[in-house]
């Protein structure tokens, strides 16, 4: 269990973390981004571990990787990279820094060790877990594979080093649906979100099968809340998540993955944008978009907002807790986890 005390007590020790005007006044370039989200008193009590996290990880060698869902001052205030799981996956086979410090949530620490075993990777706290990841084990892979013999299995990124080592390739919710297509199978296997694999069939040419997981986020969002938003602001273009259900995704202008909506906003630059997913995807891209008013409701991952600046900062300082995964999963874990990263840059290029 993290014991919160000894962690303040011990980083009171060794910096100055009492909200600070004057710290905040000299990271102005980094309250910029995020200004209009975030407070200037807010500003002013994270800012001091802010610097003391920017001098550390220069100090120990380290490369903050943050998921597009941490909150805007771990996002914009200390993260080397940002993106989705696809790109943060991606991304950690990139950087040259000896120390890799995950703000996400623990799989995709386990997926940043598991394609850089030589390096250290840090998880600020191990209980930033993942409901997704926590629904299937590779007993599940192994029953999934005896209910439909010969058919491969695509896991979603989305899962614990146990559940990759079990399967044949891996996916994120950007490429599920190219993973898919290049199977060399007529009925394919998706573990373990039902929602993403429903989303998939729809659009697939081949007959998917899905272990019965879902996002603790994302299927709390109805299609009625759908159409009463847009009841209420014909103007708003709803963008969903595929990790939603199929009746949410039907009242969307637009599916895709975090960065995808990212990559739409950006091409079509609607006037009004709702976020059909983790709430501070909004607050993170807002500054990216200033023509762009974002409605959110606002659906937290519990997971994801168990990392934070005091426990990155606490990461650092002690050098723990540090990911370990055995070789003897990590060998087919990377296998499966290259195969996706590899797939996907052939079909990018094609």
């Amino acid at each position: 269990m993290f014991e919160t005390r000894i962690m303040r007590e011990e980083l009171a020790r060794h910096y100055d973390l009492a909200p600070s005007v004057e710290a905040a006044e000299r990271q102005a370039h980094l309250f910029a981004r995020m200004d209009k989200v975030l407070s200037p008193v807010d500003w002013a009590m994270h800012a001091p571990y802010v610097e003391a996290i920017n001098r550390l990880k220069r100090e120990r060698g380290a490369a903050i990787l943050a998921h597009n869902y941490m909150t805007p001052e771990i996002y914009h205030g200390i993260a080397d990279v940002v993106g989705d799981s696809l790109q943060l996956a991606i991304e950690a086979t990139r950087v040259e820094a000896d120390v890799i410090v995950q703000c996400g949530v623990h799989f995709m620490a386990e997926t940043s060790k598991i394609l850089n075993p030589a390096k250290t990777v840090l998880m600020p706290d191990m209980e930033a877990g993942c409901s997704l990841a926590e629904s299937i084990t590779a007993e599940g892979i192994a029953e999934m594979r005896a209910k439909y013999p010969g058919a491969p299995v695509v896991s979603y990124v989305n899962t614990t080093a146990e559940v990759k080592a079990a399967s044949d390739i891996c996916c994120t919710s950007a490429n599920a649906l190219q993973i898919v297509e290049a199977m060399d199978s007529d009925t394919v296997i998706m573990t373990p979100d039902q929602h993403l694999a429903r989303n998939v069939a729809k659009q697939s040419t081949k007959r998917i099968v899905w272990w019965e997981g879902s996002c603790i986020v994302h299927e709390q969002y109805t299609a009625e809340e759908m159409r009463a938003y847009r009841a209420a602001d014909p103007e708003v273009k709803i963008i969903a998540h595929p990790e939603c259900t199929t009746e949410v995704t039907a009242e969307a202008d637009f599916t895709g993955s975090t960065s995808g909506i990212i990559d739409w906003i950006d091409r079509e630059r609607p006037k009004k944008a709702l976020l059909v997913t983790e709430c501070s995807m909004a607050s993170n891209i807002t500054d990216a978009f200033p023509d762009v008013t974002f409605q959110k409701p606002c659906n937290m991952c519990p997971y994801m907002k168990m990392i934070s600046l005091e426990k990155v900062l606490w990461s650092l300082h002690t050098m723990s807790p540090e990911v370990v995964v055995p070789e003897e999963v990590a060998v087919p874990a990377r296998r499966a986890v290259e195969r996706m990263i590899e797939l996907s840059r052939s079909l990018a290029r094609a």
